[in-house]
């Protein structure tokens, strides 16, 4: 009985090479080509829309607008920059944006610790979850909603009023105060979620070791929890303090006749129809940002947004 020999393989062709297969083979022996191209997009994108609008936002500052004809003239002047800089307007309410901002940062950090260190060192997993999705919901809701909410909350004839009459208190109604709680309520979930991160990462190892070594609750947390965790504290003040710096709608809303610097810069855009005023009022908490970046960085805070 003869056995037939099995047939020869076929040559297997080799792939063309097309100019999609020769790019493809490029990036895959050149990692740093590969990431250059993965973040030209966004880059770019971030280049037009962020440094073009603040470089242009700055030119505009030193032009003026025609007091006749209301057309803005690209002269180069400084007459915006003196006038917001010695201006007793200027400096009044950039003077209360700062302290409202302060404030609000001050409450939400206050807040935010013993959430974030009930979530991270105390609570179950199975609860962790839960509240992580608790502090999470009011970002679902619309920030016009929230607003309107405590401006019915903090009303003459709201709920608060309801509640604390009995007790011979009444509600703050609406003004600076109104102003500060509903921000502190608005921005209290982008402080929390850094805090929270930032503990994490704390071993419970080192808690342990201290209470090994004699600490008690305050100690333990002042020695070993805040160092610790301070660039993640750092990291939540940035979002409170510029979210706050720059808001212009929850004043309108709840702040009764009083003005931030963002109320400014929006009155000039509409009403006055003075750009350039308003690109050199736009100015002061992008400088006050920048330099609060600039304390910040050595801090390792940026590591945590």
């Amino acid at each position: 009985m003869t056995t037939q020999a099995p047939p020869e393989p076929r040559a297997v062709p080799a792939p063309k090479a097309t100019a999609s297969r020769r790019l493809s083979s490029f990036l895959t022996t050149h990692p740093r080509a590969r990431l250059s191209l993965l973040l030209t997009a966004p880059l770019f994108w971030l280049g037009v829309v962020y440094i073009v609008a603040l470089v242009l936002l700055l030119v505009t500052a030193f032009w003026s607008v025609d007091s006749f004809t209301g057309e803005i003239r690209t002269d180069w002047t400084l007459d915006n920059i003196i006038t917001v800089v010695t201006g007793a307007l200027y400096q009044t309410v950039t003077l209360r944006t700062l302290g409202v901002a302060l404030l609000v940062t001050i409450i939400d950090v206050a807040l935010a610790l013993p959430i974030a260190f009930y979530m991270a060192k105390v609570a179950s997993p199975r609860m962790q979850r839960i509240l992580v999705i608790a502090v999470l919901m009011p970002l679902w809701a619309s920030y016009l909603v929230k607003a309107y909410a405590w401006r019915s909350v903090l009303s003459q004839e709201g709920i608060l009023e309801w509640v604390l009459a009995p007790f011979g208190m009444h509600t703050p109604g609406y003004g600076l105060p109104a102003t500060i709680i509903t921000l502190s309520y608005l921005w209290l979930p982008y402080v929390i979620l850094p805090i929270y991160a930032g503990l994490e990462r704390v071993p419970d190892s080192l808690l342990e070791a201290s209470a090994d070594l004699g600490g008690r609750t305050w100690r333990t947390i002042g020695s070993v929890v805040l160092p610790l965790t301070f660039p993640a504290i750092i990291a939540g003040t940035i979002f409170s303090f510029s979210l706050s710096l720059g808001d212009y709608i929850t004043v309108n809303i709840v702040g009764g006749a009083n003005q931030m610097l963002g109320n400014l810069v929006y009155t000039n855009v509409g009403a006055a129809n003075n750009l350039p005023l308003a690109a050199a009022i736009a100015l002061i908490p992008i400088v006050i940002i920048f330099g609060y970046l600039a304390l910040v960085r050595r801090t390792g805070a940026l590591n945590n947004l």
